[in-house]
């Protein structure tokens, strides 16, 4: 089974792609490297000892789209490419949604020409909004986000559904995540983000080796038990194993579906500086700011759907989460370097 990863050299993209190499799946990837670095290519295949046909290419594109759709026998398509920065997408929104959707559709177009109608999308826990209650439940009303960068994963999932209501054939599923963090326990790949960090862990690496003096903490007037904002940070390669159970239940099952990923419990700012303070050895140092806008006080998941219909659950803990993060930045202080 030959699956076509769009955005394969990101963060979560490449943790996916060593997933899929590793369960036996034949891989085929494209990016076009705009967050992501080359030499993430290499890194892979040293990782799984397995080969991969690699496209530099843009979905926006639909002519390199359409060659390598005729180039190879693509059976199912994971799809994360995409501009992804929430804080960008609020200052350059007309360029988050000309790239997202158009993308998305320039690639569904590619895909039912080619009669490949299996796609698991990379969504996003931010398609709630701000809910009125936790843990977020996939039957929750999805009316707005809080963001552009939201907007178009609400979009796309709806694009996606009336795709797979007009053609019976469509395999849609709709993977909502809450927030990746971590690397592989290699210590080959992990989050590197282009400029300075929007996410919480890369921010705490810098501190933790030194490169930043304090991590800035937005907030610690929040109705939650120490104050600051909780999240359901999940361990990226628990996400990446989430993909493969999807696929799996994408190969038997026709139209639209959506699932939660995450570990089904928050941790709060703090906690999460202090785990990292467990696995670094040292203190780091806080730095405490107001509030930040468009901030929520808590956000966790209900995984119970992808834990009974799909088989999966989250394993990882948060100081695994940690540690894996902090294996890749020593081993990696400056990033990726082509």
């Amino acid at each position: 089974m030959t699956i076509l990863v769009t955005g394969g050299t990101g963060f979560i993209g490449s943790h996916t792609v060593v997933e899929l190499l590793e369960a036996g799946y034949d891989v085929v990837v494209f990016d076009n490297f705009y967050n992501s670095k080359a030499c993430v290519v290499d890194r892979i295949k040293k990782i799984t000892g397995k080969d991969f046909k690699f496209y530099e290419a843009d979905m926006l594109d639909r002519e390199a789209l359409d060659k390598i759709f005729d180039e190879n026998k693509i059976d199912a398509v994971i799809h994360f490419a995409g501009l992804k920065a929430v804080g960008e997408s609020v200052k350059i929104p007309l360029r988050y949604y000309y790239n997202n959707i158009a993308g998305t559709i320039k690639l569904c177009e590619s895909m039912s020409a080619h009669g490949c109608k299996r796609i698991v999308f990379s969504s996003s826990a931010t398609v709630y909004g701000e809910p009125d209650h936790v843990p977020m439940q996939e039957d929750f009303p999805i009316t707005h986000a809080t963001n552009p960068y939201g907007e178009t994963k609400i979009l796309i999932e709806r694009i996606l559904k009336d795709l797979s209501v007009s053609d019976p054939e469509w395999s849609v599923c709709c993977l909502r995540y809450f927030n990746p963090v971590g690397a592989h326990k290699s210590g080959l790949i992990g989050e590197d983000p282009m400029g300075i960090p929007n996410n919480i862990m890369p921010r705490i690496q810098k501190v933790a080796t030194g490169e930043w003096d304090s991590i800035t903490v937005f907030g610690t007037d929040y109705d939650t038990p120490d104050g600051t904002c909780i999240r359901d940070y999940i361990h990226v390669t628990d996400l990446a194993q989430a993909h493969i159970a999807a696929l799996k239940r994408a190969a038997n099952v026709v139209g639209w579906e959506t699932y939660n990923i995450g570990c089904g419990r928050g941790y709060s700012v703090l906690d999460i500086i202090n785990a990292y303070e467990r696995v670094c050895g040292h203190p780091i140092k806080r730095e405490i700011c107001p509030r930040r806008a468009g901030d929520i006080a808590v956000s966790y998941a209900d995984p119970t759907r992808a834990r009974e219909v799909l088989g999966w659950q989250a394993k990882r803990t948060i100081d695994d989460m940690c540690r894996d993060s902090y294996n890749f930045r020593i081993k990696n202080p400056k990033g990726y370097e082509d």
